[in-house]
């Protein structure tokens, strides 16, 4: 899950949570899921155009 590696690479009032703070507060983490479904369906698309489907 998630939160379970952010704290295992997190120190409780550290830098890097607090950047993770600011990133999450810009909605970074939905702008990351739809890249990474873009992605996945171009995969999907190259893949039916190189018959591996």
């Amino acid at each position: 899950h998630v939160s379970a590696i952010k704290d295992m690479v997190t120190t409780p009032g550290g830098t890097t949570i607090e950047a993770i703070y600011e990133l999450e507060g810009s909605q970074i983490r939905q702008a990351l899921m739809r890249a990474v479904e873009k992605a996945t369906e171009k995969c999907q698309k190259i893949r039916e155009n190189l018959g591996l489907t």
